[in-house]
C-alpha cells in the first residue's frame, strides 16, 4: 500500500535491539509481477478466514473480506507468555486493516488493541485512506515476528510485512494503485506492548523502518 505507518514514539527500550538481527531477510520473495487479488470486478465481501482469537477475555472479532489477505507466517513461540504477544500483536494489525476496509477510524477493535500514541497515530492513518475514499486490496505477508518481555515487564514485538502484492483501491472510481516493487515496501514494525488490567496486550507505541526486512 502507498501510506506505511510513520514513527510514532521515542526508541523502544534497549532490549529491542537483541531483536533486531532477528528479523532480517526471508520470507520476502514474493513476486510483485503478480496478479493484485480483489483489484478486479466490484470485489467479494465474505470475509476470508481468520486466526482463532487469543484466549482470556473477550476480544471483538476481527474480520477481512476475501479481497484482501494478510498471511501471518510462523507467529508462534514455545512460551506461552511470548505467545500472548505474538497473539494480541497480530489482532492489533488486522483490526488497522479491517479499519481501513471498513473506512472507520473509530474502530473499537483498533481501541481494544491499541492505546496512548499508539492509538491516537492508528486513527490517523486509517483516517488518511477514508479521506482519499480508498480501501485495500491484495495481500500482505507478515513474517519473522519476534517477541520479548523486557525487564520491566513491557512486551516488545518486531516483525516484517511485504506490502508488494497489495494496493489501494478508490471506491468510487475504481482505480487501483499498486504498492511500488521496492525494497522499502518490505517494512519492518517495531512494537512496545503493555499488558492491561484485563489480561490484554495492548501497543503503546510503534514505529515502521521502510526496507528494514533486508
Amino acid at each position: 500500500m502507498t501510506r506505511s505507518l510513520r514513527l510514532v514514539t521515542a526508541a523502544l527500550t534497549a532490549s529491542a535491539a537483541l531483536l533486531l538481527t532477528a528479523c532480517g531477510s526471508g520470507g520476502g520473495d514474493s513476486d510483485a509481477s503478480d496478479k493484485i487479488e480483489g483489484a478486479d470486478g466490484g470485489g467479494a465481501t465474505s470475509a476470508s478466514p481468520a486466526p482463532s482469537k487469543p484466549s482470556g477475555p473477550d476480544r471483538p472479532e476481527v474480520k477481512l473480506p476475501s479481497t484482501f489477505k494478510a498471511e501471518f507466517v510462523g507467529w508462534s513461540s514455545g512460551d506461552p507468555k511470548k505467545q500472548a504477544i505474538l497473539d494480541d500483536g497480530r489482532e492489533e494489525l488486522r483490526a488497522k486493516y479491517a479499519a481501513i476496509i471498513e473506512a472507520n477510524p473509530q474502530s473499537e477493535a483498533v481501541a481494544f488493541y491499541d492505546s496512548g500514541a499508539s492509538l491516537t497515530t492508528a486513527r490517523k492513518w486509517i483516517k488518511s485512506f477514508v479521506e482519499t475514499d480508498d480501501s485495500l486490496v491484495g495481500s500482505v505477508r507478515v513474517y519473522n515476528a519476534k517477541a520479548h518481555i523486557s525487564d520491566n515487564g513491557a512486551g516488545l514485538l518486531f516483525y516484517c510485512v511485504d506490502e508488494r502484492k497489495s494496493a489501494t483501491k478508490n471506491r468510487e472510481t475504481k482505480k487501483v494503485t499498486r504498492t511500488p516493487d521496492s525494497p522499502d515496501s518490505v517494512l519492518q514494525y517495531r512494537a512496545r506492548l503493555t499488558k492491561s488490567s484485563k489480561g490484554v496486550w495492548q501497543t503503546v507505541s510503534l514505529e515502521t523502518v521502510a526496507g528494514g526486512c533486508k
